[in-house]
C-alpha cells in the first residue's frame, strides 16, 4: 500500500468528481465555459466540505493550456504542475498561521508581478476569518484594485468573522456538509478503488 495520504491520493482532478456541492460546480463550471469568471472568490462552509479542492481545480481551470469547456486537460504542463503541488504561481496561505499585516503585505507584494509560468497568479487564502483586522483591511486594497493577471480566492469556515468589505467585493458561495448517502458513496469508490 502506498504511503500517500488517501485525501491526497483521491482528492478530485476534476469538477465532475466533486461530491455533494452541485450549486456550486455548477455556477463555477457556467462561469468558466462563458468567459465570466471573478477575480474573487469567498467560500465560505464546513471544515472538509470541498472548499479548498474547488479553489484549486478553479485555479487549474483558469490556467489550463487545452481547456475543455470548464475542465481542465490535466495533461498539459501547466496541469501536471499544478497537479504536483509545484506551480509557483499558484499560492495557498493559512490566515490561520499567517495572519497578521506583514503577511498580506507580501501577498500584494507578489500580487504585482505577473506570472511566471501560467496564465494567472491565483492566491488562495485559507481561513480567512483569522486575518487581524489590519491585515484584511490591507487585503481589502488588493481586491478594489486587483491586477488582471491575478485572482484571490479565500476560504473561511466562519463566514460571520469576515468583514463586510471584503464580502462585498467577492462571488460568494455556501458549502454545504456533505449528507451521510454522499459520505458513504464516496467511501465505497474509494474502498473499491484501493481494492
Amino acid at each position: 500500500m502506498s504511503s500517500l495520504v488517501l485525501y491526497r491520493k483521491y482528492r478530485p482532478k476534476t469538477f465532475a468528481e466533486v461530491v455533494g456541492q452541485e450549486h456550486v460546480v455548477q455556477t463555477i463550471t457556467n462561469a468558466l465555459e462563458m468567459g465570466l469568471v471573478s477575480h474573487a472568490y469567498l467560500f465560505a462552509g464546513p471544515r472538509g466540505s470541498g472548499k479548498t479542492t474547488i479553489a484549486r481545480l478553479l485555479a487549474k481551470a483558469v490556467n489550463c493550456e487545452n481547456r475543455k469547456g470548464a475542465e481542465a486537460c490535466n495533461k498539459c504542463p501547466a496541469c501536471e504542475e499544478i497537479n504536483r503541488g509545484g506551480a509557483m504561481d499558484i499560492l495557498e496561505l493559512d490566515a490561520a498561521s499567517n495572519r497578521g499585516i506583514d503577511e498580506i503585505r507580501e501577498l500584494r507584494e507578489g500580487a504585482r508581478f505577473v506570472p511566471a509560468r501560467l496564465q494567472k497568479r491565483v492566491f488562495i487564502i485559507d481561513e480567512a476569518h483569522q486575518l487581524t483586522k489590519e491585515a484584511a483591511n490591507a487585503l481589502l486594497k488588493l481586491l478594489e484594485e486587483p491586477p488582471a493577471h491575478a485572482m484571490f480566492i479565500m476560504a473561511t469556515t466562519e463566514i460571520h468573522k469576515m468583514i463586510p468589505t471584503i464580502m462585498s467585493r467577492c462571488q460568494k458561495f455556501d458549502f454545504r456538509k456533505l449528507n451521510l448517502k454522499e459520505i458513504v458513496g464516496r467511501l465505497e469508490w474509494l474502498v473499491a478503488q484501493e481494492k
